[in-house]
């Protein structure tokens, strides 16, 4: 049996709330807080995704699960959210997950895609924090923010995502300085590449079958990336734990210390693989995986195939089939 880290209950919870908890990597956490015993609460735009994904979770865990259809970006809308659960759960922990992934060159977007993902993933990280906070004071509570591996160095052909992460890991950092002293615990999580399916809900432009193909190769690729599950039990721990910091992923611990050590040099290599990355085919609107098509070239097609393939497979389990609202995990 697999030991699981488990909050101190309480007669009402713990009360635990996931934003981005509807699919990916957002609802196997949800997964694994109701396994130990909270009353979790799953928050995303999209009411039929919700439901599928409390029904699962109820049906597999027996635990209490409620839903909340809510846009992060919208502060008064969070505030809502908090204090509801606050007042039907209780409240010790919150983990900030809710995110948007676009994949394209930068001469293939403009500045309404950076604002894009600074609003849904550092915005609504801060309002969650900022919204929660006064609550998680009353119980002690930890507060987890899930930044990204993209967010420790600049990503060619991820760089509004890389810098929305980069800005959530700094706030991880700072709340976590500036509230251990209340007693509450805040946990900055950096995963690398994970199996979430989320291929099919990330967007894509420039060449838009091109770049769904290395980036669905890359994110299912044994070697390089990370059982989703397996990611998700770990970060539980880890805010359970009250751990300040998290990196997951061999990959991404490695791109970290060499960053760390000669930041000039990973500079140069991120160049060297942008040359390998497919080139801008002007500017146009975003597409969601799910429509992209395959690699034009036949390598690439059975490269992507091998790759992907792992990733394929989760895609029921992660609750990401059908294209939804633009937020994923």
């Amino acid at each position: 049996m697999t030991y699981r880290t488990r909050l101190p209950h309480r007669t009402r919870g713990p009360g635990a709330l996931v934003t981005g908890g509807s699919r990916g990597l957002g609802l196997f956490m949800a997964r694994q807080l109701a396994e130990r015993g909270c009353v979790v609460t799953i928050a995303a735009r999209d009411a039929d995704e919700l439901e599928r994904a409390a029904v699962r979770l109820r049906e597999e865990t027996g635990a209490t699960v409620h839903t909340a259809v809510c846009d992060v970006r919208d502060r008064a809308a969070v505030g809502a959210l908090v204090r509801e659960v606050h007042e039907r759960d209780g409240l010790d922990l919150v983990i900030a997950n809710a995110g948007v992934i676009q994949v394209a060159p930068v001469d293939a977007v403009d500045a309404a895609e950076f604002a894009d993902a600074m609003d849904t993933m550092f915005f609504g990280a801060l309002h969650t924090s900022l919204e929660a906070l006064p609550y998680l004071k009353r119980t002690r509570g930890r507060l987890g923010l899930i930044g990204s591996v993209g967010g420790l160095l600049g990503v060619p052909h991820l760089l509004a995502y890389s810098c929305a992460k980069a800005a959530v890991g700094a706030l991880a950092e700072g709340l976590h300085a500036e509230a251990a002293a209340s007693g509450v615990s805040v946990t900055a999580v950096h995963p690398g590449l994970m199996r979430t399916g989320s291929h099919r809900q990330a967007e894509f432009g420039g060449d838009v079958d091109a770049e769904f193909g290395w980036f669905s190769t890359a994110a299912g690729a044994p070697l390089l990336s990370m059982d989703a599950e397996r990611a998700a039990r770990r970060i539980v721990d880890a805010v359970i734990q009250r751990r300040a910091r998290l990196v997951l992923t061999a990959p991404a611990k490695a791109a970290q210390l060499v960053h760390g050590v000669a930041p000039g040099l990973t500079t140069r290599l991120s160049g060297v693989a942008a040359r390998l990355l497919p080139t801008a085919q002007g500017r146009g609107p975003l597409r969601q995986g799910a429509e992209a098509g395959e690699p034009r070239n036949p390598v690439a097609r059975l490269v992507r195939s091998w790759g992907s393939a792992r990733n394929d497979r989760v895609v029921d389990r992660a609750n990401q089939h059908e294209p939804g609202p633009r937020t994923s995990s």
